[in-house]
């Protein structure tokens, strides 16, 4: 596992690791040079890339563009440039918050303070390395000079971690659904079909979308049951169930290869409706049914889940 200590790699480090890189990827963005797999000094596999955009302020402090960062490691954000807007980093769903000027940040679901606070300049969110690294609470290296960056695939704390099939169940922590049938579930959760996704939706009331896990919040809330927010610590909830106990109503967590640095990690959650299959919404058509023992899901299914 990672550290949350920020490293600041000297020049040779950062070349060694450069070549020790093993593939080149596609990605690209103006002002930078295409990203390269890497691994910082502790041995972690990182997203390494060089930018371009980065500047040094008055009090020698080093700032780097958040956006192209959070991509380097597979993350997309979302950016709220109204006033008062969140900027949001995640998957399927969010899992990080900030604002510019701003210290108070939400990592991981809870409520972190950063040393420098993420600014606005030329339309984009800069932040230190040092912040970034807290933020993300993963490692991160940087070299002014060369304006290379790598970071470490971030982790998620022991107390969230999932540990696939030898997982302890967790306790039930929620209100039992007691006299609603789980047809009726299920029946509701099918009135969204075809609703959009959109990565870091709001509520649905004020936005008529859904990421994956506001969508299995809304359903479940309709019958008295609060799930957290994000599909990882919705997994905590409830008991573990295999596949020949899975019922109508189940959660079904998906892994995210190469999100973290433990594929045990949900990414991805859906509801199961029986017949081998599962609500969920996933970018087009948005809420859809998808079959859970064929095709893409059956290959990145992780673990299920009884929370009712």
């Amino acid at each position: 596992m990672t550290t949350n200590k920020p490293i600041k790699i000297a020049a040779a480090a950062l070349l060694t690791a450069a070549l020790l890189s093993s593939t080149a990827c596609s990605y690209t963005k103006q002002g930078q040079t295409p990203k390269v797999n890497s691994i910082t000094p502790s041995g972690s596999n990182a997203g390494s890339y060089y930018e371009k955009s980065s500047f040094t302020d008055k009090n020698g402090l080093y700032w780097i563009p958040l956006k192209p960062a959070a991509a380097s490691i597979g993350y997309r954000m979302k950016d709220d440039t109204s006033s008062g807007g969140y900027a949001k980093i995640g998957y399927t769903d969010v899992m990080y918050m900030l604002r510019p000027n701003s210290p108070h940040v939400f990592s991981l679901g809870r409520k972190v303070k950063l040393q420098e606070a993420p600014m606005r300049r030329n339309g984009q969110i800069y932040i230190t390395p040092n912040a970034l690294s807290k933020l993300l609470q993963t490692e991160v290296g940087w070299n002014p000079s060369t304006g290379e960056i790598n970071i470490a695939s971030p982790a998620v704390r022991e107390d969230h971690t999932m540990t696939g099939k030898t997982a302890t169940p967790k306790p039930l922590r929620i209100q039992s659904l007691s006299a609603a049938d789980s047809s009726e579930l299920v029946a509701y959760a099918k009135k969204f079909l075809g609703v959009p996704y959109e990565f870091g939706a709001g509520p649905y009331e004020e936005t008529k979308r859904f990421d994956c896990s506001s969508f299995t919040r809304h359903v479940f809330k309709k019958f008295g049951v609060n799930l957290p927010r994000l599909a990882k610590d919705q997994a905590n909830l409830g008991t573990r169930v295999n596949r020949g106990e899975l019922a109508v109503g189940d959660l079904i967590f998906f892994t995210v290869p190469g999100r973290f640095t433990s594929d045990a990690i949900p990414g991805h959650v859906g509801i199961y409706i029986g017949d081998g299959k599962f609500i969920h919404t996933w970018g087009d058509p948005g809420v859809q049914i998808s079959e859970l023992d064929s095709g893409y899901w059956s290959k990145v299914t992780l673990n299920m889940q009884r929370v009712l």
